[in-house]
């Protein structure tokens, strides 16, 4: 009695699903799509680098934080060293000592050479003379590029950024000491791409090439709510597995506005199935229950049937018939 209470129940439903004007038939076969496998993917960069400390001392001045944006050349940190100073006057000292003694064997040269002329004078004491002279200004030069050292030194206290990109940590504060070689801020450089870690049992289903569904970001995806994804490119698959994973490398456009480490869910495909497929304007919904139009040979009745998953194909947006329908059907399109 209770089946055929729910014959009769169905019955009257299909019935009463609305009489829409239908044009077109669709046959339907069965089609083969991709087994798609939900997995986390993490945001990484290509190259993170760090701006290194080009001298010892203490840092006077930072001038990035986690996630500012720098330019290849930028200055993010001054690092000073007081010893520079004190050398700097010390080779200032140095030149003015030497150029005096520079001065005074220029005067020892031309009175050297007026004595000469005048025969009162031999002329080992004029060269001796043009000797001291050159010493004298050899000195001065050498100094002079003494000081030309510590000045450029002192100038490599900028720390600059080594790449365009954001910043990612800054492990130092000023006030600190430091050496020379020390990081004071890694940078990511780019380009971004998505890491996935798959189980092993995937590794000979993954194909470079392959292409990816990466989620919406956020609460949306924790929550399953519906959002726009977009499609990336498996670029490399890694030959080696760890800890019983494989690792693969994805092409993802506009990833960059990502936080680096941030993980996003991937559809990747790992296989193959064969469904039943129909268009999804030909599914009408009636008090939750899902129809199509069946063109049978004593004419057309409605079909309640369970629907699948959405998909796209080239005849546009199908959705899968779990139940309901068998291979060779025609359905009527409205």
């Amino acid at each position: 009695m209770f089946r055929c209470f729910l014959t009769v129940a169905l019955v009257a439903a299909a019935a009463a699903v609305p009489q829409a004007a239908f044009t077109a038939e669709f046959a339907v076969h069965a089609i083969t799509i991709p087994e798609m496998k939900a997995v986390f993917g993490q945001v990484e960069s290509r190259t993170v680098v760090p701006a290194r400390a080009r001298i010892g001392g203490t840092i006077r001045e930072i001038r990035v934080s986690e996630g500012s944006e720098v330019r290849e050349g930028d200055v993010i940190g001054v690092v000073v060293d007081d010893k520079m100073a004190l050398q700097l006057a010390a080779a200032d000292a140095k030149i003015a000592a030497l150029k005096s003694e520079f001065a005074n064997a220029r005067t020892e040269l031309e009175r050297a050479e007026q004595l000469v002329a005048q025969g009162v004078a031999t002329q080992s004491r004029l060269d001796a003379a043009r000797t001291a002279l050159e010493v004298a200004t050899n000195q001065v030069a050498a100094a002079e590029a003494d000081k030309a050292v510590i000045a450029q030194g002192a100038k490599e206290g900028d720390v600059l950024a080594p790449a365009t990109g954001r910043v990612l940590t800054v492990p130092v504060t000023a006030g600190s000491v430091i050496m020379a070689g020390e990081p004071v801020a890694r940078i990511a450089t780019g380009p971004y791409y998505l890491r996935l870690s798959l189980p092993e049992r995937h590794a000979a289903e993954i194909a470079e090439g392959a292409i990816v569904e990466v989620g919406v970001r956020g609460r949306a995806q924790a929550s399953g709510a519906p959002g726009a994804t977009a499609q990336g490119r498996i670029v490399k698959v890694y030959p080696e597995i760890a800890d019983g994973r494989v690792i693969a490398d994805v092409d993802v456009a506009g990833i960059g506005s990502y936080f680096v480490n941030e993980r996003t869910l991937v559809s990747i495909p790992v296989g193959k199935r064969s469904v039943l497929a129909v268009p999804q304007k030909a599914v009408t919904s009636l008090h939750g229950i899902d129809y199509v139009r069946l063109a049978a040979t004593d004419g057309p009745m409605d079909v309640a049937v369970i629907l699948g998953e959405t998909f796209e194909s080239q005849s546009g947006t199908l959705v899968e018939i779990l139940t309901g329908l068998k291979d060779g059907d025609r359905i009527m399109l409205p």
